[in-house]
Formats: C-alpha cells, sequence, structure tokens
C-alpha cells in the first residue's frame, strides 16, 4: 500500500483537529475570561530508505534519505494573553490587570480562573455563578488581614454592627482677632460622640487671656451658674507672632494641644487683624452602624461601608500564579486545574509579588482574536483539502496499478 495514502489520512487527522480548536475560540469569542488556543503541528517518523554512509579512501560520503510518514498535533497550547476590560459597574464584578488567578473551592479541590463573576450568597459567601466559593482571607475585629495564612472561603458578614468610636479629636481653624479686648470669648460648639455612641454638642470656650494669649476651656462637669467653665478644663495657647506655638516648647510651632480627654489641633488657629472667626473643622467618632454596601480596592480588599460612614476591611481576595501556565488543565466553566507540569500556585494578594492588580465592576474578555482564528480556519480548510488530494492522488495511482492486470 502506497506510504502517501497514510500520510494523507494523517493529514486530514491534524487538520481536523485544527478544525476543532479553532472552531472552539470562535464559538467562545465572548466568553468572559476565556484564553484562546493554538495547534502545532511536527511530523511524525521517518521511514529510512538509505542510511548516511562515511567518506571512504577514494570516495565521498552519502546523506541518509528517508521518507517521511505524515504529521501528528504535537500540542494544543493556550494563549494567556491579558483579554480587553468589559466595564460592568457591577461590584461583584472583577477582573485582573495582570498575571494571576483567582482561587475557587468546589468538589473537594481548588480550582483557578480569569472570570471573576462573583455574587454573595444567602450567608454571605462570594461564589462563581456555578457556586464555587470563592478564596481569600477574612479580616479580624480590627480590620487587618493576615495574608500569610492560608486562603479560605470569603463571607461577607452580613448584619454586622460597628461599635461606637468616641470622640478623641477635633480641629480648630480660622482667626482670633487681635483687637479683642481682655476676657473676650468665643464659643465653639463641637459635636461629639461618647463611647456608647450617643451623640452632643460640646460647647468649647476660646477666651482671651493675654496680650498674644487665648485660653481653651472646657465646661465643668458641675456647671456653675454664673460661669459653666469655672473650674472646667483649659489650656492656654500663645500666638507670639500670629501663629500659636507649643505650650512646652514655645521655639516651636504648636501642632496639636491637649484638651482634657481631646486632641485639638491647632495648626491652622491664627492671631491677626479682624474678627474672632475661629471654627471646628472637623471632629472624629462615630456612633454605631450597620454593614450597608461593600468596595473592592485595587488589591483586592474587600472594604465594607457602614451606615455611619465608617468603612472597615472585611476581607481580601487571595489570586495564585504559576511557574508553567500552560500546564494547567481546562476543565470547563471557564476553570482551570494545577497539574504535575504546572508547579505548585504561589498565592499571594494582589500587587504583590508579580501578580497582577484588580479592577473592580469589570469583566475580562475572551482574548480570542477573530481576524485570526478566520484566518485559521481557511488554513484548515485548504491543508484538510489538499490532504484529501493525496488521498485521491494515491487511489488513483493504484487503481492504474490494478488496469495492469487486464
Amino acid at each position: 500500500m502506497l506510504r502517501s495514502l497514510f500520510s494523507g489520512i494523517s493529514g486530514l487527522r491534524a487538520h481536523q483537529q485544527m478544525m476543532d480548536v479553532t472552531g472552539n475560540n470562535i464559538s467562545n469569542v465572548n466568553t468572559t475570561g476565556y484564553k484562546s488556543s493554538q495547534t502545532v503541528f511536527q511530523d511524525t517518523l521517518s521511514q529510512m530508505v538509505n542510511a548516511a554512509g562515511a567518506p571512504q579512501n577514494d570516495s565521498g560520503g552519502t546523506n541518509p534519505a528517508q521518507v517521511g510518514l505524515g504529521v501528528r498535533t504535537a500540542s494544543v497550547n493556550a494563549n494567556f494573553s491579558q483579554g480587553a476590560a468589559q466595564t460592568t459597574g457591577k461590584s461583584g464584578d472583577m477582573m485582573i490587570q495582570g498575571d494571576g488567578f483567582f482561587m475557587v473551592r468546589g468538589g473537594g479541590e481548588t480550582l483557578y480562573t480569569r472570570a471573576g463573576s462573583f455574587t454573595f450568597d444567602a450567608n454571605g459567601n462570594l461564589t462563581t455563578p456555578n457556586g464555587q466559593m470563592v478564596q481569600g482571607w477574612s479580616a479580624n475585629a480590627d480590620g487587618e488581614v493576615n495574608s500569610a495564612g492560608a486562603p479560605e472561603p470569603i463571607k461577607l458578614p452580613i448584619g454586622i454592627s460597628l461599635q461606637p468610636v468616641a470622640t478623641e479629636s477635633m480641629t480648630f481653624t480660622g482667626n482670633l482677632s487681635y483687637e479683642a479686648a481682655l476676657n473676650d470669648f468665643k464659643v465653639i460648639p463641637v459635636p461629639v460622640i461618647d463611647a456608647n455612641g450617643a451623640s452632643s454638642t460640646l460647647n468649647v470656650r476660646l477666651q482671651k487671656t493675654g496680650a498674644t494669649q487665648w485660653t481653651l476651656q472646657l465646661p465643668d462637669g458641675v456647671a456653675d451658674p454664673n460661669d459653666p467653665y469655672n473650674g472646667g478644663t483649659s489650656q492656654a495657647l500663645d500666638f507670639p507672632a500670629g501663629r500659636p506655638v507649643d505650650p512646652a516648647d514655645p521655639t516651636q510651632p504648636a501642632t496639636t494641644v491637649t484638651l482634657g480627654a481631646y486632641t485639638v489641633d491647632v495648626r491652622d488657629l491664627t492671631h491677626y487683624s479682624g474678627n474672632t472667626e475661629a471654627r471646628v473643622s472637623a471632629s472624629d467618632g462615630a456612633g454605631a452602624g450597620i454593614l450597608s454596601s461593600y468596595t473592592v480596592s485595587n488589591t483586592g480588599q474587600i472594604v465594607g461601608v457602614f451606615s455611619n460612614g465608617l468603612k472597615q476591611t472585611l476581607g481580601q481576595l487571595a489570586l495564585a500564579n504559576f511557574n508553567n501556565v500552560n500546564g494547567l488543565e481546562k476543565i470547563g466553566d471557564s476553570m482551570f486545574r494545577s497539574t504535575v507540569n504546572s508547579g505548585l500556585a504561589q498565592v499571594g494578594a494582589a500587587g504583590s509579588a508579580g501578580l497582577g492588580l484588580i479592577n473592580n465592576g469589570a469583566l475580562e474578555m475572551s482574548n480570542v482574536d477573530l481576524a485570526q482564528e478566520f484566518t485559521n480556519l481557511v488554513i484548515a480548510q485548504r491543508g484538510f483539502q489538499a490532504n484529501s488530494r493525496i488521498i485521491t492522488t494515491s487511489d488513483e495511482i493504484l487503481q492504474e496499478l490494478v488496469n495492469l492486470k487486464r
């Protein structure tokens, strides 16, 4: 039987596989996080017709003569180049800008994916559309994340409340009049929060007690009917050149002073000619709050937004990378499984150890290049067609051989 007949058959088989790979790429042109594949061919064994001959005393050497026996598919390699970003505006949608994979847990094993369409289920678990749990690290009560630990399912603490934060500092700005008479004062109402989360107003009095000196005063706990500030906590502040100086070291400018249980930022207070226009520009503290929404930072931190306006880290996504990403095995559902040739997963937070950053509110589109894939269709079709001609021509030769006996 003619060897060309079998070579043609192997060509048909190889180009059919190329057509299968190309067709799969085109069918997944809109699949989130899909990575296209490429077919690589190589020739098969060649049959030796004449072996190589060494040069002799009176003759030169001869080269080997071999007849090839066809083609086969050497490999189908995945292309892990970055896909385009598709903005969705949905908080649960995330894409990795750079290297790395999301880690999910399902079926008793850890899988990896570039498709970041996630949602929180009824129990607060961050899951894929198929229910696999996204892996990461949960934060402690203080919002601290230990990314050195083993990844675990990320769970949003639905209904969590943030304990109140008592007011500890306040900031004063504005001018205290240089022309003010001695003992002139201005009362500044400051909103404060106590340890139980109750809000109230603290009236801080700024009274001129010297030519360039003003005193900050808090009211006494037991109000004096004639002067509620009599016996209260006070702190004198000097303005020798129109700016406050440190009470402990007059050679240094003042930044903050202690007034009772509060730290007061006074660096922006001035003592110049004009009206007294001092005011409070900021004070910390917050009442109790419940979780109302969340955001995801570019490093994968899930930050909870509470009804009292405060924010706190609730967890962090884990990313993984491999020494040989082409060694990963596709298992469907836009998932990959590690193999003996991919290497062990190198786990870390986004933006560290060569891992990419996370773009929230967007998805990574398929990296299929339609122009290239349609070109591959033509190449596969023509290759299949050419190999079919080999079989047809070989058949005609065999027919001629049979016709010799008539």
